[in-house]
């Protein structure tokens, strides 16, 4: 409570000392506390998206990755800079919503940040090992029951989006595999490749390189339609798990009590850049879906999936490391 009203007086005494800040901001470079690993979905969203920020603000963007505890260090991090417009933090829906249904985390996901906007969602895929005998989901779901607690998967980290994902692919489909947690999605995709892992539930981005190459079978991808990146690989439902879906999405915050001529000013210039033909082009190209929305769709979204990740936690039995 003292800690909030200190942030808040001394955001109050910021505000007063900048009458024109929309006008002013920024006057130098601007740090982006990315929470998750380098060349994850989120990483490679955002650094298309700040890139044509930073050039149409006039003012270098420095993205910094901190990952660990599934992104809730990162995130506090975030919460005890100065808010001054000149940390931005980017939060996905793993660490605003599957994380605090976890464990205990030193920030309230709806209280601590003021939110900028929804910058994109996420397109997820099921990959497995070539070693794994199981060409579609129907082989590799009745393989996983003739063998359980026989197959790894991997995720990004206990609580992470893909360890949620695949749980609750689990109580859907009634198979029983073994969590593997990584320290970061992209070397938990990575090693399907060479069989440390057999399966993996995860963002487009990361693997479709690998897919393409031959170097890991994609089986189904959980969307209500097929990826225009994977025109061959069939939904979830349409390979028999009918009404699972998985989408994700990532959004930028500021620590709270940051003026509000600052948060429309990002606000504004994260839709501009998100909205340009050619950010457009680069992030449908990597499996992601351009939003842009205005700061109440982060809220929104962030109220209605705690809600949801509470339901699948506790039907799933997620407990913290």
């Amino acid at each position: 409570m003292k800690d909030s009203l200190m942030r808040f007086l001394a955001a109050a005494a910021l505000a007063a000392s900048l009458p024109c800040a929309a006008q002013t901001y920024p006057t130098k470079p601007l740090l982006v506390l990315m929470p998750l690993q380098a060349g994850s979905a989120v990483d490679v969203m955002i650094r298309i998206v700040a890139q044509k920020m930073g050039e149409d603000m006039g003012q270098q963007i420095v993205i910094e990755n901190q990952p660990g505890a599934a992104g809730s260090i990162g995130a506090e991090r975030v919460k005890r800079a100065a808010p001054d417009g000149y940390t931005v933090g980017v939060l996905n829906d793993s660490i605003l919503t599957m994380i605090p249904n976890i464990r205990q985390v030193a920030y309230d996901p709806v209280k601590d940040f003021v939110p900028v906007g929804v910058v994109a969602a996420i397109t997820w895929v099921m990959v497995v090992s070539n070693e794994l005998p199981a060409k579609s989901v129907a082989e590799f779901v009745a393989l996983a029951k003739s063998r359980p607690g026989k197959i790894d998967y991997s995720s990004g980290g206990n609580g992470s989006p893909q360890h949620v994902a695949m749980e609750a692919f689990k109580a859907a489909t009634g198979i029983d595999l073994v969590h593997i947690p990584y320290r970061g999605a992209t070397q938990a995709a990575v090693d399907v490749m060479s069989n440390r892992v057999q399966a993996h539930l995860g963002a487009v981005s990361i693997v479709r390189p690998y897919i393409l190459d031959g170097r890991m079978r994609a089986l189904a991808v959980p969307s209500a339609a097929r990826s225009p990146l994977l025109p061959q690989v069939p939904t979830v439902a349409e390979a028999g798990v009918p009404g699972f879906e998985w989408r994700t999405w990532a959004s930028f915050v500021l620590p709270l009590a940051t003026p509000n001529a600052i948060v429309e000013r990002l606000n504004a210039e994260m839709i501009k850049a998100v909205s340009s033909p050619d950010v457009r082009e680069k992030l449908i190209a990597q499996g992601l879906e351009p939003i842009g929305s205005k700061p109440e769709l982060v809220t929104q979204w962030t109220q209605d999936g705690l809600k949801r990740m509470r339901d699948i936690v506790q039907r799933a039995k997620i407990q913290a490391e």
